[in-house]
């Protein structure tokens, strides 16, 4: 007697007992496990991923997580090693972090734990600021309009405080996530319906609007009296000879340790997030390729052409790489799924066109080193029109298809 025909056999005894219905689960299992029916499925006909929009910006956020350790690391690094140069400068410090931070900790360079503590007392109330304010609007629209307030603006508050300079007054910070909440997302109707990256807005509007806080060699460094510019301000001036001659290599910037943006100065952790979320498929690598490849198509034109006068022209794609915003920009702002192009060719595209235009206001623009940020808002601006000819070359193409 084979097994399928016990089965059948103890199922009819039970189905006469009245028990059919608790000896059905236990038969359709091992069923299920022993046998297969004749037709089985072939093709992707099973929803095989779970990933909604809180999963995604959950994601996003948790994959952030480094980058804001690392930067809060290379505040205090930054900080405690002027403070190491310039022993005086310690002792005219006086305010309510310095405090703070001889509670809890030294000014050693060398030990992590003091470099945290200090850029904590600097990131911590930037980011306290940007989502208090930020979520007091999204709750505000989210009220009027009679629905939930989603995890989006968890991303947007992260990304916008990792694009702040580490000494920027707070109420610049909530003057601008305002202006990228409201302006750039909630008056289009909030999440899905923005054509501009909330984060990069806010920024942009603080750049424009007070240029001597965002900008310049004297915010980059939370140490009063003291100036001290970034790699791509010195390369600005002078190209890579002018980094070189501030003692800066190429690794140092890759790892991070140079000034900058809270969250924008370690390429190598931003990468590495990065592949994270490509895999995941939360962001796109079409993008991200796009992006790199624009970027150095862009960069050895400019190195084919040269001048004589402009020294940027010659620097090499691996500098753009991990200078200023680049790496940041391409992997958490140019992937957003809202204000990119949709369709998989105008990924491409809207990618390489925001590469090419990073390096062209790096290079040709002298009043403005960093691109990337500019770059990115033209982009969104023309992600609707990229897709828009995509879809047209893909209709025309399927009617001439047809025709013949």
């Amino acid at each position: 007697m084979g097994l399928r025909e016990l089965l059948d056999r103890i199922g009819h005894l039970v189905e006469k007992g009245g028990k059919y219905e608790k000896f059905h689960a236990i038969y359709e299992a091992i069923d299920t496990f022993h046998f297969r029916p004749a037709s089985v499925t072939r093709t992707t006909a099973h929803v095989r991923d779970g990933i909604d929009l809180k999963r995604m910006m959950v994601a996003v956020w948790v994959c952030t997580f480094p980058v804001i350790f690392f930067g809060m690391w290379n505040i205090g690094f930054q900080a405690n090693k002027a403070f190491s140069a310039n022993p005086e400068l310690l002792a005219a410090q006086d305010n309510w972090r310095m405090a703070l931070v001889r509670m809890l900790a030294s000014f050693d360079p060398a030990s992590a734990w003091d470099n945290i503590v200090q850029g904590a007392t600097w990131f911590l109330p930037i980011y306290i600021v940007t989502f208090a304010v930020g979520i007091a609007w999204e709750m505000l629209f989210a009220s009027v309009r009679k629905h939930e307030v989603n995890e989006g603006f968890f991303v947007t508050s992260v990304l916008f405080a990792l694009t702040m300079p580490p000494s920027i007054p707070l109420w610049q910070v909530a003057l601008g996530i305002s202006f990228g909440v409201v302006i750039a997302k909630e008056v289009f109707g909030g999440t899905g319906k923005n054509f501009l990256n909330p984060a990069l807005a806010g920024r942009a509007f603080l750049y424009f609007a007070y240029p001597a806080q965002s900008s310049g060699d004297a915010v980059w460094t939370v140490v009063d009296g003291y100036t001290m510019a970034t790699p791509l301000g010195n390369a600005a001036g002078g190209g890579v000879k002018a980094i070189a001659g501030s003692g800066v290599n190429w690794m140092d910037a890759f790892l991070g340790m140079i000034p900058g943006s809270v969250g924008e100065t370690s390429t190598l952790i931003i990468l590495i997030m990065g592949c994270v979320l490509m895999i995941s498929k939360i962001a796109s690598w079409r993008i991200v390729g796009g992006v790199f490849f624009g970027m150095i198509a862009m960069t050895l034109l400019l190195n084919m052409i040269g001048s004589k006068t402009n020294p940027m022209f010659a620097m090499p794609w691996y500098w753009h790489l991990v200078l200023g915003g680049f790496a940041f920009g391409m992997v958490y702002m140019a992937t957003d799924p809202v204000s990119a192009s949709m369709t998989n060719t105008g990924k491409m595209i809207f990618g390489a066109l925001i590469g090419v235009m990073t390096v062209l206001v790096r290079v040709v623009n002298p009043a403005f080193p960093e691109g990337m940020m500019l770059a990115i808002l033209l982009g969104n601006l023309c992600a609707p029109l990229i897709d828009f000819f995509v879809v047209q070359a893909n209709v025309k193409r399927r009617l001439r298809r047809n025709v013949h």
